[in-house]
């Protein structure tokens, strides 16, 4: 999977990213990655928005886990600019990308979404599949609990 490198300094710091171009998520600069496929107009995913965040601030109030596990956003038939209102609508803290012709969602199995995914980045730079979310999580700390056990954090 091919993303576009983030142009904000703060993203691209958070995924240990430099430079300019496209990224594999296996570039991202963790031992595990968790991916929320999104749809702006999508009721759940805004519902969901306030526990995935309160996700990311787990992770990084965690310094067992933070800088080892990061999470990114996909928005799936989203614009640029459709992503960017969902990111500051709901104050979401970690990078998020567009998706508009959807062809991420289609490699992904057509998710409904929210969909997550979380995936053990190896060290030969391949992505193994841990764990995978249908639908919203209602306890952040328990979602992240099995996917420290999942991945072997």
């Amino acid at each position: 999977m091919k993303l576009p490198v983030p142009q904000t300094p703060g993203a691209k710091s958070y995924l240990g990213l430099s430079g300019k171009g496209s990224f594999a998520v296996s570039q991202i600069k963790a031992q595990a990655l968790i991916i929320e496929i999104f749809n702006m107009y999508c009721g759940n995913c805004q519902a969901e928005a306030p526990r995935v965040n309160e996700l990311y601030q787990l992770i990084n109030k965690d310094p067992n886990l933070k800088g080892k596990i990061k999470m990114i956003g996909i928005g799936a038939g989203n614009t640029p600019l459709e992503v960017e209102v969902f990111q500051k609508s709901y104050e979401v803290p970690f990078p998020l990308f567009p998706d508009e012709d959807y062809a991420i969602y289609k490699a992904l199995g057509k998710e409904r979404t929210p969909f997550f995914i979380a995936a053990k980045i190896n060290a030969d730079g391949s992505l193994t599949v841990v764990q995978t979310q249908r639908g919203g999580f209602q306890d952040p700390a328990q979602f992240l609990k099995q996917i420290v056990i999942s991945s072997g954090l």
